[in-house]
């Protein structure tokens, strides 16, 4: 009864304060202070509080108080955010109404990594720690990204501007006319094949998109002849025989998002009592339980691109995502990245859905001794995120028609790949021709 006096006296006050009836909405809200204890109606009223104050030192109190009742209020994220400087208030959009995204080309923040010796092209070693003049052999040290961290990004921050809502700083994409796969070029590159398909392609210089640019990266650790010999022993492993020519793994980076995941999920059940009354001879009825439950999942791992998605999965989860290093488009010479087109928001949805799937299967367990276990994923919410680029190397297996995809993590060489049925013996000669490709 006195919650649903509270929810009245805030309404009241909203209104109020739509109205420009600034001190009748303060009165209200200060009732609403004394007549509940629920947190969720006193964050609602802090925030409402905060937006009629126009004094920023007692605006980021209110937000705060908003938030030490429940962390998750995305409205006073948002504000503390706009108090911090993270986003500016004129970026902030109605997710309702997003501005139409531009159909004009712009121009191409193309970064040419010349040799300063010689003039020649300089290309990416797959040793983690240097660029390669492919003339006279100059090293340039990539020590400046070192081993440092990547930072991660605030997610509400990004969610209340455009940047979180929009599909992929202007980059070059060549698009393959056969599969339809998109990668982002390095610079100055005019020709390319598809890491897919294998389909080769001249490219338009003219052709490029509005995209984000990645916040981290795990560079290729090893080149193509070791992606080769990974490939030949997994094959010999499995005494895979294929029905054709295998074309050598193509390297290239695979985008995902991370997120950290917090909040809590608030439960509820019933308990068995433990003895019968002994005076009315009858047993009492189940006892109440409810309460929050702390959430933190790290590095919830969700493709951002849709193509071979069902594969690539399983493969994501033999990444040391600790090794990411901060992107540095040096990574890319020489090395073509997959297009992002799963956006933040999307993605976001898919990260929260698997971290409460995960505590579904762990609370029963922790709670079994409740009936009717309830629980609730309200207070869930996603912290922070980034866009990471993983090293991987590609080819696909012809095989009675059909051709199977075979995956190789360019970081620890983990192998995800498909082995049809039957598929036996007669496997050296082909092998050997891989070898020499």
């Amino acid at each position: 009864m006195l919650q649903n006096h509270a929810q009245s006296l805030l309404r009241n006050a909203i209104i109020s304060a739509k109205n420009g009836e600034y001190k009748l909405a303060e009165q209200y809200l200060d009732r609403v202070f004394a007549a509940t204890d629920d947190h969720d109606t006193l964050a609602e009223a802090w925030y409402r509080l905060s937006e009629i104050t126009s004094d920023p030192a007692e605006k980021r109190k209110m937000v705060e108080n908003a938030l030490s009742h429940n962390m998750t209020h995305a409205q006073a994220r948002r504000s503390l955010a706009i108090l911090d400087g993270k986003i500016k208030s004129e970026e902030v959009v109605n997710p309702d109404a997003l501005p139409a995204a531009s159909q004009e080309d712009v121009n191409a923040d193309a970064q040419r990594f010349t040799c300063p010796k010689c003039g020649g092209r300089m290309v990416y070693s797959p040793d983690g720690r240097s660029l390669v003049c492919e003339f006279c052999a100059r090293n340039e040290n990539l020590s400046s990204t070192g081993g440092q961290g990547a930072d991660e990004q605030d997610f509400f921050a990004a969610m209340a501007t455009v940047r979180g809502h929009s599909k992929p700083v202007a980059r070059q994409v060549f698009h393959c006319q056969g599969c339809g796969a998109e990668f982002i070029l390095p610079p100055g590159v005019i020709s390319a094949t598809c890491a897919y398909c294998a389909s080769p392609h001249v490219v338009s210089l003219a052709e490029t998109r509005a995209l984000l640019d990645p916040d981290a990266i795990i560079p290729h650790a090893f080149d193509q002849r070791r992606a080769i010999r990974i490939l030949v022993d997994w094959v010999q492993q499995h005494e895979f025989t294929p029905q054709g020519k295998v074309i050598p793994p193509r390297g290239f980076y695979l985008p995902v998002w991370t997120f950290d995941v917090g909040g809590s999920i608030d439960y509820r059940g019933e308990s068995e009592p433990d003895e019968i009354d002994v005076v009315l001879l009858q047993q009492p009825s189940p006892g109440r339980e409810q309460g929050s439950y702390p959430v933190l999942v790290d590095d919830l791992s969700i493709p951002a691109s849709s193509k071979l998605k069902r594969r690539v999965e399983p493969l994501i989860a033999t990444y040391d995502l600790r090794q990411a290093k901060p992107y540095d488009p040096r990574y890319l010479s020489d090395w073509p990245a997959e297009v992002y087109d799963v956006p933040l928001a999307d993605a976001s949805l898919a990260a929260r859905s698997q971290a409460y799937a995960r505590y579904k299967k762990i609370l029963p367990q922790k709670f079994a001794h409740l009936e009717n276990f309830k629980m609730s994923s309200a207070n869930l919410a996603i912290d922070s995120y980034k866009l990471l680029l993983l090293p991987l190397w590609m080819t696909v297996v012809p095989y009675e028609d059909k051709e199977y995809v075979v995956l190789v993590n360019g970081q620890t060489g983990a192998v995800q790949g498909e082995v049809p049925p039957g598929a036996r013996k007669g496997i050296k000669g082909w092998l050997n021709n891989l070898l020499d490709a």
